[in-house]
């Protein structure tokens, strides 16, 4: 069933008409006005429409001529007497927007975003004592005190760029790679450890594996492992947000690896016809775990497939915090004033592996990382720049590295102390009354560990 939009409310008196039917059938379906007798949509009332009869009854509209702009519901389009297929636009592509180049200089005064010193600040601190998380907490998966990290060297500049450009009560639907955010928020390190060691304090109740934050209070939906559910769901939570009123947009964060999954596709579509303010975030680091770039599509990247969905994109220098938070800024605006979505693809580099179970020296050169290292990274930038406003000089880092660096241990270290969850949590949280044959679970648990008690760690647990 579907709505005929009618001339105005005023000629229609009694009814708004919707059209049903079959083939080469038609009825008309008659709903009241409300009872102020007005229309029930008046947004809807447009001054030059008609209600279209079905073509077999009367020939209102006619075609005069072949030569007339193409009638096609489907494209917008004209007609062309030349065959010729359209060629991927690869070699010059989408350009990449930047406002630093990489001693960190403004290139255009004009796309300065002029933000406090604070604020710069902040930017930095969060970049850093992220860098710094990531190598201790690296490291202890390492010596086994962990089983599974994934660290974020390289790509810190797309999360804190983007989170700062956000309201906090914003939604994050991330992948596995935006603990920045988090971070940026103001998310405890305490927290963070709880999580990768799924200690009593874990949110999560120990029940996930590392890295797969969650934080009700930070807007920030728990991680999940399979690649691209989330833009799905982001884009229900937008929609929600739309029908709602709610002022509120929703970011959504993936790889390009995770692009080429069906559920991307699905997300792109639904928000775009349901005009979702959703924020669409693709950090395009150059490997999907092995898998290059160039294995990955032929086109250009991510951001050449927006159009084709009807969504606004842009290509962004994710090294560039600023680049970053310029574009995100204004995705943001728009997407909650006007309900519609964006896509932004943020070029970056992971330097480090995929995660602790890949060895990326195994498909890429050692050369090509150290060039990302030194030459390119997100952090040493933003410290040019730093310098550069006379914001921040050598002794203050040297202090920032070294107290940094204590948080986290101290972090760390009482992380460790704290014992697992009790075990019994293994059966909450998932029905609101346990049914019965879960509950004979937990009893069957219950009666194995008395007997075999002594073969498990129980004293690591909570009581």
């Amino acid at each position: 069933m579907r709505k005929l939009r009618h001339r105005c409310c005023s000629q229609l008196p009694k009814a708004l008409l919707w059209e049903t039917g079959g083939v080469g059938a038609q009825t008309l379906q008659v709903r009241p006005l409300s009872s102020q007798g007005s229309c029930t949509q008046p947004a809807r009332c447009l001054p030059a429409a008609v209600v279209k009869p079905h073509p077999h009854r009367q020939q209102e509209q006619q075609f005069s001529s072949l030569d007339d702009k193409p009638q096609f519901p489907g494209a917008s389009a004209e007609f062309i007497d030349k065959l010729e297929f359209i060629q991927p636009n690869v070699i010059s592509g989408i350009p990449i927007y930047r406002v630093m180049d990489r001693q960190g200089q403004i290139i255009n005064p004009s796309e300065d975003p002029h933000l406090p010193k604070e604020k710069v600040l902040k930017f930095y601190k969060s970049m850093t004592l992220l860098n710094t998380m990531d190598r201790i907490l690296y490291e202890s998966q390492r010596q086994g005190r962990i089983s599974f990290y994934m660290t974020n060297y390289g790509e810190e500049g797309t999360h804190v760029g983007s989170a700062a450009a956000l309201d906090n009560t914003d939604l994050v639907f991330g992948q596995y790679r935006e603990a920045g955010v988090l971070m940026y928020r103001d998310y405890p390190l305490e927290l963070f450890m709880a999580q990768c060691y799924g200690n009593v304090s874990d949110l999560g109740k120990g029940r996930q594996m590392p890295v797969h934050y969650g934080c009700k209070e930070r807007h920030f939906v728990t991680i999940s492992s399979p690649l691209a559910t989330q833009i799905p769901q982001a884009v229900g939570a937008a929609y929600a947000a739309k029908r709602a009123n709610a002022n509120r947009v929703v970011i959504c964060y993936f790889g390009e690896g995770a692009a080429s999954e069906g559920d991307a596709h699905a997300g792109f579509n639904f928000a775009a016809t349901l005009e979702c303010p959703i924020i669409f975030f693709c950090r395009n680091n150059g490997y999907a775990i092995s898998t290059p770039t160039s294995e990955q599509y032929r086109g250009d990247g991510i951001a050449a497939r927006g159009p084709g969905y009807g969504i606004l994109s842009i290509r962004v220098d994710g090294n560039d915090v600023f680049a970053v938070y310029n574009a995100t800024k204004e995705a943001r605006r728009r997407a909650v004033a006007e309900n519609q979505p964006f896509l932004i693809e943020a070029m970056t580099y992971r330097i480090g592996h995929h995660s602790t179970s890949d060895d990326s020296s195994a498909y890429r050169s050692v050369d090509e990382v150290n060039y990302w290292d030194k030459q390119d990274h997100p952090i040493s930038r933003l410290r040019h720049y730093l310098l550069s406003q006379g914001w921040w000089d050598e002794e203050q880092e040297k202090a920032w590295r070294k107290q940094s660096r204590k948080k986290v241990m101290e972090a760390f270290e009482q992380a460790e102390r704290k014992p697992k969850p009790n075990p019994n949590l293994l059966f909450s949280d998932v029905y609101q009354e346990m049914p019965s044959q879960l509950r004979k679970q937990q009893e069957s648990l219950a009666r194995h560990l008395q007997t075999y008690g002594e073969h498990y760690p129980l004293e690591h647990f909570d009581k």
